[in-house]
This record gives C-alpha cells, sequence and structure tokens, in this order.
C-alpha cells in the first residue's frame, strides 16, 4: 500500500465523499463570502437594528424546519438526487438578493440559501454513516468539518475586502454573484463525483413523523440534546451582533473582521484531526465537554474585547468551540436508530434549532437592552449546557478494538 492509499484509507476518503467535500468548499464559499456582514447589509438598506437578529432567529428557525424534510429526502430519494435539489435552491436565494436590493428580499432569499447547510447537513451525514465503518465515524465527520471551514475562513475575506472597496450594499451583490457561480461549479462536480444511491439500500418507507422518531431516542441521545439546546441559546443570543460589536465598538475595518474569521476557523481546523484520531479510539465525552466550556466563555470574553489585539485572543476561543463538534455529531449518528440515520440527524436539529430560535429572538431583544445585557446572558445559559452534561452525558457505544488504527 502506498503512502498516498495510507492516508486516504486513514482519512476514510471515499469517492462520493470526496464529491460531498467539493460541493461543501465551492456551495459554502459562496454562501460566506457574503453571509457574516448580512447585518452590516441590512441595516445599509435601512432595515433598522432589530432585523439583524431576526434574520439571525429566522435563519434557526429554517435551519430546524428544513432539517427533518431534509434527511427524509435524502433517505427516500438519495442523498445525490437529494443535494441536487438543495443546491440549486440556494442559487435561486442567491438570486433574488443580487436582483432584488431591498432589505425585504434579503429576508425572502435567505429562506433558500440560508437553508443549504441545514438542510443538505443530515443527508451528508447519513452518506458518512453508511460509507464508513463505524471506527471512522469521528473521522468522517471531522473531516467534513475541517474542509467546511475553509469557505467560513477565506468566505469572510473576500466579503470584508468588497465590501471595503465597493460599500456594504454594492460588495454584497457582488459577494452573491461570485455565489451563483461557485454554486454551479458545484452541481457539475456533485453529479461527476457522488456515486448514484444504491436505490435498493434505501429504506422502503422513511420515517415520515419526526416525533414519533424523536420518542425512538434513546436517555443517553436525549441528554445530550438537552445540554445542546442551552449551548445554542450561549451561541445564538449574541450571534448576529459580533459583527456589528466588533466594527462599532472594537472599531475594526470589515477586512480586519474577516481576518479574526479565518483565525477562528484556522484553530478550528488544527483541532479535527487529532481529536478525532482519539475520539474514534476512547471515550468522546470529555471532548464534547471542553467544546461546550469554551461555547460558554466566547460571550464573556468578547465582552471584554475592545482592540483588533484583545480581539484575536476572543476569535481564537471562537474557534476552540468547534474542539469537539464533530465528535457530538458522530454521537448523534451513533445513538440514532438503525436505517433512519439521516431522519434521525434531521430530527434532532429540527427539535434542537426551533427551540434554539428563540433565543435569537431573545437576541435581538437583549441587545436592545444593552451589549452586556445579551453578552452575560448567552454565557450563563453556556455554563448551564456545559454543567448538564456534564453530570447527564454518557457516551455511545465507542470501538475500542486493540491495535486499530
Amino acid at each position: 500500500m502506498t503512502a498516498l492509499q495510507k492516508l486516504t484509507e486513514a482519512l476514510g476518503l471515499r469517492r462520493s465523499i470526496a464529491g460531498v467535500l467539493a460541493i461543501t468548499v465551492l456551495v459554502g464559499m459562496g454562501e460566506r463570502i457574503a453571509e457574516r456582514f448580512l447585518p452590516v447589509y441590512l441595516i445599509a438598506l435601512g432595515s433598522g437594528m432589530l432585523w439583524p437578529g431576526l434574520l439571525n432567529a429566522l435563519n434557526n428557525l429554517l435551519g430546524a424546519l428544513y432539517s427533518f424534510p431534509g434527511g427524509w429526502l435524502a433517505d427516500r430519494v438519495g442523498v445525490k438526487r437529494a443535494l441536487l435539489l438543495f443546491n440549486l435552491l440556494a442559487i435561486a436565494g442567491f438570486t433574488v438578493v443580487i436582483a432584488i436590493p431591498r432589505w425585504q428580499a434579503v429576508i425572502a432569499g435567505s429562506m433558500l440559501f440560508l437553508s443549504w447547510s441545514a438542510i443538505s447537513l443530515p443527508g451528508t451525514m447519513g452518506l458518512i454513516s453508511k460509507t464508513l465503518p463505524a471506527a471512522k465515524h469521528v473521522m468522517g465527520v471531522s473531516l467534513h468539518s475541517l474542509v467546511r471551514r475553509i469557505p467560513m475562513s477565506l468566505g469572510p475575506i473576500l466579503g470584508g475586502i468588497f465590501i471595503d472597496r465597493f460599500g456594504p450594499v454594492d460588495g454584497v451583490r457582488l459577494a452573491f454573484a461570485v455565489a451563483i457561480a461557485l454554486a454551479l461549479v458545484a452541481v457539475v462536480a456533485q453529479q461527476i463525483l457522488i456515486e448514484p444511491d444504491d436505490t435498493s439500500a434505501l429504506p422502503s418507507a422513511p420515517a415520515r413523523n419526526p416525533l414519533r422518531l424523536f420518542r425512538e431516542f434513546s436517555p443517553v441521545l436525549r441528554s445530550l440534546f438537552a445540554a445542546d439546546v442551552l449551548i445554542r441559546f450561549c451561541e445564538q443570543i449574541p450571534y448576529a451582533y459580533v459583527v456589528l460589536w466588533c466594527l462599532d465598538t472594537a472599531h475594526i475595518s470589515a477586512t480586519e473582521f474577516g481576518v479574526l474569521t479565518t483565525l477562528e476557523m484556522t484553530t478550528a481546523a488544527l483541532c479535527y484531526l487529532p481529536v478525532a484520531k482519539f475520539a474514534d479510539r476512547s471515550s468522546k465525552k470529555p471532548f464534547v465537554v471542553i467544546t461546550f466550556v469554551n461555547f460558554a466563555l466566547f460571550p464573556l470574553v468578547l465582552y471584554f474585547s475592545r482592540s483588533f489585539g484583545t480581539l484575536v485572543f476572543a476569535f481564537i476561543l471562537r474557534g476552540l468551540k468547534e474542539f469537539g463538534e464533530p465528535t457530538r455529531k458522530a454521537l448523534i449518528m451513533e445513538l440514532a436508530p438503525e436505517h433512519r440515520k439521516a431522519a434521525a440527524f434531521g430530527a434532532y436539529y429540527l427539535f434542537r434549532d426551533s427551540i434554539v430560535s428563540l433565543a435569537a429572538f431573545a437576541g435581538a431583544f437583549l441587545w436592545k437592552l444593552g451589549p452586556e445585557v445579551n453578552f452575560f446572558s448567552a454565557f450563563a445559559f453556556g455554563i448551564a449546557g456545559a454543567l448538564w452534561f456534564t453530570l447527564f452525558g454518557r457516551d455511545g457505544a465507542p470501538d475500542v478494538t486493540p491495535g486499530r488504527i
């Protein structure tokens, strides 16, 4: 076996997974060029200060509502066909924003393009679960998470350059034009790389009732779910206002904010593969606990960061909140019912993000009371989530076969 073959095997890299990774970079790059600057774009179009928070809440709600249909459709027609539809929906959303430079059009278009990650994720996780052996699940999810950070890292820098050069309105519209071009390339790449689904292996009767599927969750998975909800409250309460805090309070430029985002994503990327190797071979709980603690600390540290230098530390910490995120996703898939893993993953996100969308709405009003109210409320929820999982969280059934690499 050559060195390249050994590396491919160690990473769990298969042809279909390579195809998913390719479209994740392409569509994700288009989405991230402009997505982080949508609060600035909305205000430039005259939306008012509440709408950035409300858009973030809508994003969470749509992510919740689209997750289960995305998983169900992947189980029903196969991942390849489902991803093609999801990519076309994203392109339609980008087109709406370009064609109509009004803040109302951003809200309408976001119902399509902001849903791409949420609606495609269950199918992607299902593909990883069925393509790779159990001993490679965390590695597969980690590789996907690592590749997702490429557009998350580079996209905001390009978006920041567009905005600094062309202004918040024309800059964002140009970013969405680039997004359409990248998404079209992704459609072609997907058709070439992702292997056709084995229709005989698809469930004959995919789960249609997410509530019934949720009732089948084990107590271990429900405990993880409860902690995850609290942690996402911590994340989403301040999420839409992070960019405004950095630009208006710390007085950095849009390009500098893009650099901070790159630093965040680079920090996350450096964690993924080393953590995956250990998490696949041992207990997953400690890695998830560390992740939840980092989630909790970010809003507290951000509040005391008032310059580019101090923001560097805050965004490194924000990157470390991804420390055990692939492990958490792999744990969900491990604990999900057999033969309905994509739908179960979608149901998990449906209920989680439906609840968490309330946090994003609350974040808008907490910001009106003051940034300190917003950030310290988020910190409190984060500590509660970390404590809950520390006390009540459990592992699944990790494969710890001696000698396995």
